[in-house]
């Protein structure tokens, strides 16, 4: 019994961090907020749902979040348009880069043919991009976030520091944080009624 208590108090404990972490996260970002990163710093945002401006993608810095031809998603570094500084990692499933990534990479043989690809297709390297998306941030993320930063050092990209992470098409999540409190409200509740009941003792039949 004691052991089934404290399991049931520490599964509490975690749903309640977990529904609190999503309650502050959807609540503190009821629409996205738009930032132009040639004039604003991405890392001083005051909110982590952002619409991303006035940036544009290092397409051929690019690397794989898998590591191999299966393509699940790119890490990008976006750069303020006329600067060379990276403002954010992009983690993004953008169908036209995926498949740029997957041609430049694994179907050119030359140097050559490389040359010419990225002439043809150079509107798609320069062009000014609009970003929406999540900051990665949190004792949640932080694992995936240090994995990924990990990933593009080890790629000799050049980063600042405290670079931020950004995840584009991630949304708040809306009812997650609702459902994680409520079952850890009763999960309390019922660990409550099993303390009231063991401090009552056991009833004697007349």
């Amino acid at each position: 019994m004691n052991r089934f208590r404290f399991t049931l108090l520490a599964f509490c404990l975690v749903l309640g961090y977990l529904g609190w972490t999503d309650l502050s996260l959807t609540l503190g970002n009821p629409e996205p907020l738009p930032l132009d990163v040639r004039t604003e710093e991405v890392a001083a945002a005051p909110r982590q749902w952002l619409i991303l401006e006035g940036g544009r993608f290092d397409v051929l810095e690019a690397i794989s979040t898998s590591g191999s031809i299966e393509l699940d998603a790119l890490l990008i570094p976006l750069r303020a348009a006329g600067d060379p500084s990276v403002e954010a990692l992009v983690e993004t499933r953008r169908p036209e880069l995926l498949e740029f990534f997957r041609t430049y990479h694994f179907n050119l043989d030359s140097p050559l043919e490389k040359e010419a690809f990225v002439r043809q297709h150079q509107p798609l390297l320069e062009q000014s991009v609009r970003v929406e998306g999540m900051l990665m941030s949190g004792a949640i993320e932080s694992s995936n976030r240090d994995k990924l930063i990990k990933l593009a050092r080890e790629a000799d990209i050049a980063l600042p520091q405290d670079i931020p992470l950004f995840s584009e098409g991630k949304t708040p999540p809306k009812y997650r944080g609702f459902f994680f409190a409520a079952m850890a409200l009763l999960g309390f509740l019922r660990f409550l009624g099993i303390m009231r009941k063991q401090a009552q003792g056991p009833t004697s039949s007349p």
